[in-house]
C-alpha cells in the first residue's frame, strides 16, 4: 500500500507507463509551487517518462520582479519550455539532483544555482484528495467536464487558491492536468544563487501562466498530464531566451 510521497515516486519510477492516446504525455512528480517570503518561488518537475522525448527533470524559479527561468535537463523544445517558453527563459543544464532523506523529506539541488530542502506531510485535505484521485479512472481524468467540475473542488479542499485542472498554455497547446496524488509542503528551506529565500509563506497574490495556476501554498504530487499536439514551428522556437549551461 502506498502510503509515503518517497513510496510514490518509487513506485512511477519503477515502472514508468505512459497512459494511451494520441496527444503528447507526460507522467511524474513534483512540487506544484512553493512560494517564499523573499517574493521568490519555486517549482519542480520530474517526469520519469514522457511521450515527446525523453525523461526530464526542471526546476521552475520566479524572481520577486515575476521574471520566470525555467532549468530543464532536456533540451527546450522537448520539456516544459514546449509549452510555457513564450513567457519564461530557459537554461538546459546537466543535471539536477533529487535525493530523498527520508519518506517526507528531499534535497533537491542544482550546482550553485539552487539549494532547496523540501519537508512534505499529510493533512486531511490532501488525504481526501489522493483518495478522490485514486478512484477517478482514467476516462475521467481525461474528460474535460470532469476536470472542470474538480478544479473549483480541489480549490476548496486545499485552500491553496485556483485550481485549473485544464486550460490553454501560454504557447498555445491545451493541457488536462491529472495529480492523482498530493501532499502538503509542511516546512523547508533553499538558497537561490547564493541568497537564502527565507521562510515558505503563502502567496498574497496568485501568480498563472497562461489558464495555469500556481499554488499559493506549497503542494508536492504524483500524477501525469496530456497536451494537444504543439504547433511544429513553435516547437522548434523553444523560449524567447534559451541558453545551455555547460557540464
Amino acid at each position: 500500500m502506498i502510503t509515503t510521497p518517497r513510496q510514490a515516486t518509487q513506485k512511477l519510477l519503477d515502472d514508468p507507463r505512459l497512459p494511451k492516446g494520441d496527444d503528447e504525455r507526460f507522467i511524474g512528480y513534483g512540487v506544484m509551487g512553493m512560494p517564499f517570503g523573499t517574493g521568490d518561488y519555486l517549482a519542480l518537475r520530474d517526469m520519469v517518462a514522457t511521450s515527446v522525448g525523453p525523461a526530464y527533470r526542471a526546476i521552475w524559479h520566479r524572481d520577486p520582479a515575476g521574471r520566470w527561468t525555467i532549468y530543464t535537463t532536456a533540451a527546450p523544445e522537448l520539456s516544459c519550455p514546449r509549452y510555457f517558453g513564450s513567457v519564461t527563459s530557459s537554461v538546459r543544464v546537466p543535471s539536477i539532483g533529487v535525493t530523498w532523506h527520508d519518506d517526507y523529506t528531499l534535497q533537491v539541488d542544482l550546482g550553485d544555482i539552487v539549494n532547496w530542502r523540501i519537508e512534505l506531510g499529510s493533512t486531511p485535505a490532501t488525504r481526501m484528495m489522493t483518495t478522490m484521485g485514486g478512484l477517478l479512472p482514467e476516462a475521467g481524468w481525461n474528460s474535460n467536464v470532469v476536470l472542470a467540475a474538480m478544479g473549483p473542488v480541489a480549490s476548496g479542499v486545499l485552500q491553496s487558491g485556483t485550481v485549473r485542472l485544464r486550460g490553454a498554455t501560454p504557447n498555445g497547446p491545451r493541457f488536462k492536468s491529472a495529480p492523482s496524488k498530493v501532499w502538503r509542503v509542511t516546512g523547508g528551506s533553499a538558497t537561490y544563487g547564493g541568497k537564502d529565500l527565507g521562510a515558505s509563506v503563502p502567496l498574497s497574490d496568485q501568480t498563472r501562466l497562461g489558464d495555469f495556476w500556481l499554488p499559493q501554498r506549497g503542494i508536492f504530487f504524483v500524477g501525469r498530464a496530456r497536451f494537444t499536439p504543439l504547433d511544429a514551428a513553435i516547437a522548434r522556437t523553444g523560449s524567447p531566451a534559451s541558453v545551455t549551461m555547460g557540464a
